[in-house]
């Protein structure tokens, strides 16, 4: 199974491998404090996408350009993504975290992930939180 919550979320039993999937490290969380069990950047958006879609190089990215770009971006990352297809095809829950600023799960790259994930291990994406 995949979920998808927001880093500062309270852990959740069934929540599994909890992966935090920001291209950024949360700022002012301690490593003692850390509610995920691994951090992998990559499966974040690029500096480059992140920069766009909040503007940083002009006006802001539609979320279709920012949705299309972002999977093209994880069409590169099959080595990692294949590790996550294989633990979710073998009935493990992972979780995929993203940013306390990032509110709603249907515009995010997390629920993006999650899709992906869940198309290629031929599981069922539970419906979003």
């Amino acid at each position: 199974m995949i979920k998808t919550r927001r880093f500062n979320d309270p852990a959740e039993p069934d929540d599994g491998f909890r992966l935090l999937v920001c291209r950024f490290r949360p700022r002012g969380v301690r490593k003692q404090d850390e509610t995920w069990d691994a951090w992998d950047p990559e499966l974040g958006p690029s500096k480059k996408l992140h920069a766009a879609v909040y503007g940083k190089t002009g006006a802001p990215i539609s979320w279709d350009d920012y949705r299309s770009r972002y999977l093209d971006e994880m069409r590169e990352q099959d080595f990692r993504l294949r590790a996550l297809v294989n633990r979710v095809a073998a009935g493990e829950t992972i979780t995929l975290l993203c940013s306390s600023a990032c509110t709603d799960e249907n515009r995010c790259h997390r629920s993006l992930l999650a899709r992906l994930i869940a198309e290629r291990a031929g599981v069922s994406r539970p419906a979003a939180p």
